[in-house]
């Protein structure tokens, strides 16, 4: 049995995004691939078109219980844009069961033009990173927006600099959330933690303390630090030793 959806606004690119058929029969530049699943690129009417097809769930029961990955991509990139979160635009989505076992599935998503991740500019040393003012915007949105997430009790579970996308307004975007989720309680506390902790495994190396002390206030909409604070900064600070 098979669910799909394509997006009204996209009806026109029926032929090929109108069915999980027709989506696994898409040829395009390869990106990525491995054991599970690939992305590839296709253009269409001048618009660029990522497509990421998943042929397995995983081993063993991981085939029968749970949400399946692709699933949870869509509906968390779904859920980052009904919260006012930048995202990139699902144009289609579904999956295919073989009896109660997931068979395959993919996700279409709309390309966000002029934008690359914030690991390349770390990667190449971007001058905009030794932009006071320009480093302060930028932070300012991950902060909102990281902050938006957890007010809701959702939290990435991967939020690398490779999963937040630039464009060159300065704007972000949040993308590539299959494993984020619900949570409450000490699970809800300790994937917060795990959040902020990978957005600084990249920043202490390309931004100051200073930076970084600014960015944690500003998340927490707060002028100054208080005990908790405090408690969850050096948390934060040594949530990876041992483990890079």
């Amino acid at each position: 049995m098979a669910g799909w959806t394509l997006e009204p606004a996209y009806a026109a690119l029926a032929k090929d995004f109108g069915s999980i058929e027709a989506v696994f029969a898409l040829e395009g530049e390869r990106l990525t691939r491995d054991p599970l699943s690939e992305v590839i690129r296709v253009e269409r009417d001048g618009v660029n078109y990522y497509v990421k097809r998943y042929t397995g769930a995983g081993k063993g029961l991981r085939r029968y219980v749970g949400r399946p990955r692709i699933k949870a991509e869509w509906q968390n990139l779904k859920q980052f844009a009904k919260w006012g979160i930048p995202t990139a635009e699902v144009v289609a989505c579904g999956l295919e069961r073989n009896g109660v076992a997931f068979g395959r599935g993919a996700m279409i998503t709309r390309e966000l033009p002029r934008t690359e991740d914030l690991s390349a500019l770390a990667e190449r040393n971007d001058a905009r990173l030794s932009d006071p003012r320009w480093v302060d915007h930028v932070s300012q949105q991950i902060a909102r927006h990281t902050r938006m997430m957890h007010d809701h009790r959702f939290t990435h579970n991967d939020l690398k600099w490779r999963n937040l996308l630039v464009d060159d307004q300065g704007t972000i975007f949040f993308i590539d959330c299959p494993t984020g989720d619900f949570w409450i309680g000490f699970m809800l506390r300790y994937r917060i933690t795990k959040d902020l902790a990978c957005l600084d495994k990249v920043a202490k190396y390309h931004l100051s303390a200073t930076q970084r002390l600014r960015f944690y206030l500003q998340y927490r909409r707060r002028e100054r630090l208080n005990a908790a604070d405090k408690r969850r900064v050096r948390h934060i600070v040594t949530f990876f030793e041992g483990r890079e």
